[in-house]
């Protein structure tokens, strides 16, 4: 791949808050792992609301250079940003698509005005069936309000398109295509099933070994309190043969698509062998926290500072030194490093 693109990243993913009103089990902003560098790149940084006027800024820069681009509100939880409205009414009179994606307990709050704002597109991250999903979510009426949510904003006029995701975890294997019941009378677009993104301590120490890990250490992500070896894999790959045997209102697909016990059981339990071919989002996207820094790609990313939008433009950072090198680091690294192969962007 070269190093310069003409192309215009396709997504812009916005940091505007570093707060989760979660305790979710296999994130470490939930488990409180601060020293991940999944964390770090959710909360790590000052403000911690993401100002309007910087917000605004993104949007021109993105208006003005790259307008087919979708802007995403990602992390930590963009419903309790509390300048989500207002800047969604400025990126909708700016002609720009944008996405939020949220756990939905607040999301009843905010049907109404997201609605009016001019919402595109919402991700809502549901993990189970209602007792299930509340568990994992440590909150006794997470599931609930989400529903409530979805139904209230489905009956606006201008609703979004809507899509869930379900991260799949120890905790909800067997339970899945009870959750995709629950929710067949929302009339929803798509249906993801994510398996556990997460970076082993065996795969951070022989990234950080290598060459690589001078110019983008790693660590452990997402493993605080998972034991791989609780889940029961054959239980999961009936599971995920009998969901893709359904016939929904809905579009269902997993990331990634795996359709053997065998290669189920090196996703989880061997995470030095690398399954993906390359990592997509560095070619193809931005994401910016709420002091103005951008990272490469989204939150999962190498916690590495390729620039600021209040030093510099969006299409200058396209193209800062610090991607260009990244891209090529990968390119020779064969596409992927150690410290990627469980990252959703290697499939």
């Amino acid at each position: 791949m070269p190093r310069h693109f003409f192309f215009p990243p396709e997504w812009v993913v916005l940091g505007v808050n570093n707060v989760c009103n979660l305790h979710c089990k296999m994130c470490d902003v939930g488990t409180k792992n601060m020293d991940s560098n999944f964390a770090q790149n959710l909360v790590g940084t000052h403000p911690l609301n993401m100002p309007l006027d910087l917000v605004k800024r993104i949007i021109d820069d993105t208006a003005a250079y790259y307008p087919k681009a979708k802007l995403a509100y990602a992390f930590t939880e963009p419903l309790v940003y509390p300048h989500l409205v207002e800047s969604l009414v400025y990126a909708n009179e700016k002609k720009l698509y944008t996405t939020v994606t949220t756990n939905a307990l607040t999301l009843k709050r905010k049907a109404v005005d997201l609605a009016k704002a001019g919402l595109d597109e919402l991700f809502i991250s549901l993990d189970g069936p209602q007792d299930i999903h509340n568990e994992i979510r440590g909150n006794a009426k997470s599931f609930q309000k989400a529903v409530e949510g979805i139904e209230l904003i489905k009956a606006q006029k201008n609703c979004p398109r809507i899509s869930v995701i379900c991260a799949i975890t120890e905790w909800n294997i067997g339970h899945l295509k009870d959750l995709i019941d629950s929710l067949k009378h929302l009339q929803i677009e798509e249906f993801a099933f994510m398996h556990t993104q997460f970076n082993s301590q065996e795969t951070a120490v022989l990234h950080n070994e290598s060459k690589w890990g001078i110019d983008y250490p790693t660590s452990d992500s997402n493993i605080d309190i998972i034991d791989f070896k609780n889940m029961d894999l054959n239980v999961l790959m009936d599971e995920i043969n009998q969901i893709k045997s359904l016939k929904t209102p809905f579009k269902i697909f997993f990331s990634p698509e795996i359709k053997s016990i065998e290669k189920l059981e090196t996703y989880y339990l061997k995470p030095k062998e690398i399954l993906g071919d390359h990592c997509a989002a560095v070619f193809n996207s931005l994401m910016i926290k709420s002091d103005g820094s951008v990272i490469p790609a989204h939150g999962r990313c190498y916690n590495h500072d390729i620039g600021n939008v209040y030093k510099q433009n969006l299409k200058e950072i396209w193209n800062a030194d610090a991607l260009k090198k990244l891209r090529g680091d990968l390119g020779e690294a064969g596409g992927l490093f150690m410290g990627c192969s469980r990252c959703c962007s290697a499939f």
